[in-house]
């Protein structure tokens, strides 16, 4: 029996060779630039040295946690926490829900002209950088003499700092976010729609099902595996932080919203040279990270889900 299944592998190996050889520069890619570097995680636990290798450092302090415990008694570090949780969590709760509502409205769409020409001013905030966002915001949100605040102004109200103060600024940061994404997710909604069975659209029709009966009972129920997927990887990033939008979007009167765990390893590790403090909160980043990502996974598991595996 094993003869056989042996035999049966080395044929089909044979026969898709080529499959197998168009795998090895991915799988190198793999092993080169994200397993072998992940020996330099214990640059966390020890005194680094630019000239030792992670292997002959010397062991830190307190059992190796030296910069662990350094970093949580450090106070711009929490404040990074606070900030990188809630505006992580302020993403999940009203970005998420928003290329889902997009996709189905486009589904919905009639005229097929309006719906592609629709997807396409959408899809295109993707394609901006950061900086040039951050540029644009500023021309239109600027208290003195951005376009938004003349507007304002000239119906007789006074300006809104939506760039200076901390409150307007993570109000003007989660919109600018949602705006920048929902249109390209969208992407996967729409090919998730579009693998319903038209067929049941046509018996609800027959039944004299509205359109809302029909996103609710049809629309919303064939994209929930998908929903669920992508709300577990969500749920993965929790405390992962991007770099550009909030160092791009940021300025010294909000920097107490504003600074969150990049930034704080790009002041304290790029510019102030303290790797093994920034390699422990990359880490702890990390770890966090896995756990909500398995929670997430087996809460979905317990709801009748498939899970992402």
């Amino acid at each position: 029996m094993e003869i056989t299944n042996k035999s049966k592998s080395l044929s089909y190996i044979k026969r898709y060779w080529i499959l197998y050889l168009m795998m090895l520069l991915p799988l190198a890619f793999f092993i080169i630039f994200r397993y072998i570097p992940m020996g330099y995680i214990q640059i966390a636990f020890k005194n680094y040295s630019i000239v030792k290798s992670p292997w002959e450092m010397g062991w830190a302090a307190n059992h190796g946690f030296e910069y662990f415990i350094k970093a949580f008694s450090n106070r711009d570090f929490l404040y990074a926490l606070r900030n990188t949780i809630l505006l992580n969590f302020l993403d999940l709760l009203l970005g998420f829900p928003a290329p889902i509502i997009l996709a189905i409205l486009l589904n919905e769409l009639a005229f097929k002209r309006f719906k592609k020409f629709t997807q396409t001013v959408v899809y295109m905030p993707h394609f901006l950088s950061w900086v040039i966002i951050s540029g644009l915001a500023l021309q239109l949100f600027a208290p003195t003499n951005g376009l938004v605040n003349i507007m304002i102004n000239k119906m007789g109200f006074a300006s809104i700092p939506f760039l200076n103060e901390p409150a307007y600024w993570v109000v003007t940061y989660i919109f600018l976010g949602i705006w920048q994404s929902c249109g390209w997710n969208t992407i996967i909604y729409l090919a998730a729609i579009a693998g319903i069975n038209p067929e049941l659209y046509e018996a609800s029709a027959v039944d004299g099902a509205s359109r809302l009966r029909k996103i609710w009972h049809i629309t919303l129920p064939g994209i929930r595996p998908t929903i669920i997927v992508l709300l577990i990887l969500s749920l993965g990033h929790i405390l992962g932080s991007d770099f550009e939008r909030p160092y791009a979007l940021r300025n010294t009167l909000v920097t107490e919203v504003s600074d969150v765990i990049s930034i704080f390893v790009y002041n304290n590790g790029i510019r102030g040279l303290q790797f093994s403090l920034t390699t422990a909160v990359g880490l702890f980043q990390s770890v966090v990270g896995v756990i909500f990502l398995f929670g997430a996974n087996a809460l979905a598991k317990k709801s009748g889900e498939r899970g992402i595996w």
